[in-house]
Formats: C-alpha cells, sequence, structure tokens
C-alpha cells in the first residue's frame, strides 16, 4: 500500500482508507483492512449503524483498532459548533472509540449561524489538550478554508474532506489545485460514487473495462486508481463486503498510465457543478442554518431541528 503525507505534518498514512459512513459490519472486517496494509480509518459522530441494535460506527472502530491503536490514523469529525459542544463531541467521541487522542479532528460541514472563530477556536484547544493532534474540515470553499485558517493561532488546517470520483469531478478546476498549492490533504469521500452502479451507468462504452482488461483489475480498482492519481489525495472508499475491502486495498501499489487516466476522462459522463451553482447551494445551506433548520443530505428534505 502507497503512503501519502498528511498536510505537512510528516505523518504518512495509507492512500486508500476506509469510510465508515452507512459501515453495518462489525470490527472484523476493519481488522482485515488493517492487515491488507489500510493505516487511515474516518468516522464521525454522526455516522449511525444502519442495522437497528448494532453498534455505531465510532464503537466499531474502537473495537477494531484495541490492542493495535499504533497501528492506525483515525480521523473523526464531529457535527457541532458552538464551543462547549464542540468539547462534549470530542469527548464523548473519545470514550467511543476507547483511545486517548484523535489524530484528525474535521468540522463535517461549516456553519452560517456560528462564527467561525468559535468553533475553530474549540478544536484548536483541543490540540492544545492533547486530545486532538491534527485538525481538518469537511465540505468547505476556499473561502471557508481561508476564514478556518485565519482562525487558528498557532495550528494548521492539514486536511479536507470533499467529494471527488470519475462522475463528479467539481473539485478539480480549482479546489484541487488550490488544496495542492497550500500543503492540504484532500480526503476524497464516494470514490466510487454513492454507488458504483451509478459510476457504470455514466460509462456507455464500457471505458473502465477495456482499461481494467488491459490492467488485469476490476473496474472499482481502476476506478479507485484513477482517483488517487492526484497527487496529496486520499481515497476513503465505504464497503461492507470483505471481497470488495480486499479490491479496494488492492487499488494501491500500481499505478494507471497517462493514456489510461485520458482515455478514462473521455469517455465517463461526468458533472462538475458550476461556480454559480455551487453558490447557490452554499447559500441555501446557510439560510437553513440561520433559520434553524437541517438538510438532510441524503434524501434533499427539510426537518426542523428540535431543540
Amino acid at each position: 500500500m502507497n503512503l501519502r503525507e498528511i498536510g505537512k505534518t510528516g505523518v504518512k498514512v495509507s492512500e486508500i482508507g476506509v469510510g465508515l459512513w452507512e459501515y453495518r459490519s462489525g470490527p472484523e472486517l476493519l481488522r482485515k483492512s488493517i492487515d491488507l496494509g489500510v493505516t487511515f480509518i474516518d468516522t464521525a459522530e454522526l455516522f449511525e449503524n444502519p442495522v437497528p441494535g448494532e453498534a455505531e460506527a465510532e464503537v466499531v472502530v474502537g473495537q477494531a483498532i484495541k490492542g493495535i491503536r499504533d497501528k492506525v490514523f483515525v480521523a473523526n469529525k464531529t457535527n457541532h459548533w458552538r464551543r462547549a459542544d464542540v468539547v462534549k463531541s470530542c469527548e464523548t467521541s473519545l470514550k467511543k472509540l476507547g483511545i486517548d487522542c484523535i489524530d484528525l479532528y474535521s468540522v463535517h460541514w461549516p456553519n452560517a449561524k456560528t462564527p467561525m472563530e468559535e468553533t475553530i477556536g474549540a478544536m484548536e484547544e483541543l490540540v492544545e489538550q492533547g486530545k486532538v493532534r491534527f485538525l481538518g474540515v469537511s465540505n468547505f470553499s476556499i473561502g471557508e478554508m481561508k476564514r478556518a485558517q485565519a482562525a487558528l493561532r498557532k495550528h494548521k488546517i492539514v486536511s479536507t474532506q470533499l467529494r471527488y470520483n470519475l462522475i463528479d469531478r467539481t473539485i478539480e478546476p480549482r479546489l484541487l489545485p488550490y488544496c495542492r498549492d497550500n500543503g492540504i490533504t484532500v480526503i476524497g469521500f464516494s470514490p466510487l460514487g454513492h454507488s458504483f452502479q451509478r459510476v457504470l451507468e455514466r460509462d456507455p462504452e464500457d471505458a473502465l473495462g477495456k482499461v481494467a482488461k488491459e490492467c488485469g483489475k476490476t473496474k472499482a480498482q481502476v476506478a479507485l486508481n484513477w482517483c488517487i492519481r492526484q497527487p496529496g489525495l486520499i481515497a476513503i472508499p465505504k464497503t461492507n463486503s470483505e471481497s470488495h475491502m480486499v479490491e479496494n486495498c488492492t487499488s494501491s501499489g500500481w499505478q494507471l498510465s497517462a493514456e489510461q487516466c485520458s482515455f478514462l476522462e473521455q469517455k465517463v459522463q461526468f458533472r462538475r457543478r458550476g461556480e454559480l451553482e455551487t453558490a447557490v447551494r452554499r447559500l441555501s445551506r446557510g439560510l437553513f442554518q440561520k433559520l434553524s433548520l437541517d438538510f438532510n443530505r441524503r434524501t434533499l428534505t427539510l426537518r426542523v431541528v428540535r431543540r
């Protein structure tokens, strides 16, 4: 498994990690990924197990890394913004994970209702207290990343989580170059799409199949390897299957040719949200937040936040 540095920290992790969104398997599958060379595991306090009665993601991660903590870089995200809530959220996560320090702690997404200085300041306090090693953000624009960095006194934003895959390449024109120029690692979530079937539906000429045959790999491995061709990017696919976990983990250690990448980019149908669409979406999210509404990312519906 090839390694990538987190920001400019000197700390290196596997370029293929494991994402725990909608994870419904136990710790054994995560242990399998670690045996295959994965050192980067990404979870969040928001990640619940979709199977009723089963342990939530943070607890499963804690079970999986027990006794092998030094082999794993744990990334976690808070879904809170007020200082007291951020601190409490972190302490709760530490207990569930069964560890003393979170390696990478990120704000899950920006919040227009809470000053950036309050949220980021609370996270910096956690670093000073030894409860967090490094700070990151998720779903932030360039402007939001700049404001987050400006709110820090001593530390740096070392990573950002952003959607990136063959059929959604919105971050390529501006965000990727900005992060590369500023030493910010991009953690690409949904690298195989929300479901890999969606990627395959955008590949009418079976370009993935043709490249996979040339390489002696699977279509999913080709799609993942295409993602990690980007310098400074870590991909965090999710799976609940052992065979797919093996497939994902063996997407590293080899490289598509420039010609193969170009072929995929020409043949696979993709989208890039324009600046206007992106701005409207962010303004809408900020309005919902200010009105104490919560935007459900999965169903694209609104619900009133109960306080």
